[in-house]
């Protein structure tokens, strides 16, 4: 069992009647097991994660390798297990120390209160909300370009304000937000045969399924992030109408597009003036 223990909170305060600022910084613990790590060994874990070697990380930490040792060790009984393992390459997390540095990553995120207002997207939605947060003139917007699994992973550890979910069987994962429809999108299915290269963005789950529904027999044999190496496979594929026409593309579908019609969605954590700018902004776009 893990659990978090926040030492400070973070920004900057005025003490006492001399309004004198305080400036203050987080730096999280936690209890492993019933035994607390310290920030500092687990600064030391998450530093050999990134360089890949004990002895960078000591470097880079500015202390001794034994003293590294140590503050692993530390964690490993904390954990009741190794964190770390030797390989010819340097040195690696293990599945436990990947849980520990992923969760105190985690955290450390949320504790971030420097990060800019940052919104999520595919690239199927990518044209139409960077010409709408252009046009939203918020300051300091920061733009995430990636799947919807890692968009939703970058809600939840609060790196991220909004994000815009093409697959809508993906909000079954995401019920802890709020939610607001923004639009619908059709799927063009070019059909070369049984042979598929999967798109790796989209309501590419609510295509396969249309699939499954009439009985096609079919196989996946590729997966691609690269829509030009898509359009060139040769293969079938399913891609958002929506991403041809931006490019002005005309593809012959199998299907009426509308047949593989799907929601495109609109998380977020709490009510916000500019995540109701951008949301109001897209539903007038009439995806």
């Amino acid at each position: 069992m893990i659990s978090i223990i926040t030492d400070t909170v973070d920004g900057i305060i005025f003490s006492g009647n001399t309004q004198r600022p305080v400036d203050i910084s987080i730096q999280n613990s936690m209890v492993i097991n019933g035994r607390t790590v310290t920030f500092r060994q687990l600064e030391a874990l998450l530093e050999v994660q990134r360089t890949g070697s004990q002895t960078s990380a000591a470097r880079a930490l500015g202390i001794s390798v034994p003293v590294l040792h140590r503050y692993v060790q530390a964690i490993e009984e904390a954990a009741g297990e190794p964190v770390l393992k030797t390989t010819p390459a340097g040195s690696v997390l293990t599945q436990a120390g990947r849980e520990i540095a992923d969760l105190m990553r985690s955290t450390g995120y949320r504790c971030d209160t420097e990060r800019d207002f940052t919104v999520c997207c595919s690239p199927v939605t990518e044209d139409i909300l960077m010409s709408v947060v252009s046009a939203s003139k918020i300051p300091n917007i920061h733009m995430v370009v990636s799947d919807d699994s890692y968009n939703i992973s970058m809600m939840r550890q609060d790196r991220a304000d909004l994000a815009i979910i093409d697959d809508p069987l993906y909000l079954f994962d995401a019920e802890e937000f709020a939610m607001d429809e923004i639009g619908y999108m059709g799927m063009v299915y070019v059909d070369h045969g049984p042979s598929f290269i999967r798109y790796k963005y989209g309501a590419q789950r609510v295509a396969f399924m249309f699939l499954d529904s009439i009985q096609r027999e079919y196989s996946i044999d590729a997966e691609t992030y690269s829509l030009a190496e898509m359009l060139g496979s040769n293969k079938s594929f399913f891609v958002d109408e929506f991403m041809l026409t931006r490019r002005n593309l005309r593809l012959k579908s199998a299907v009426d597009p509308s047949i593989l019609r799907h929601a495109v969605t609109a998380i977020y954590r709490n009510e916000d003036p500019r995540i109701t700018k951008i949301v109001k902004a897209l539903k007038a776009r009439h995806l």
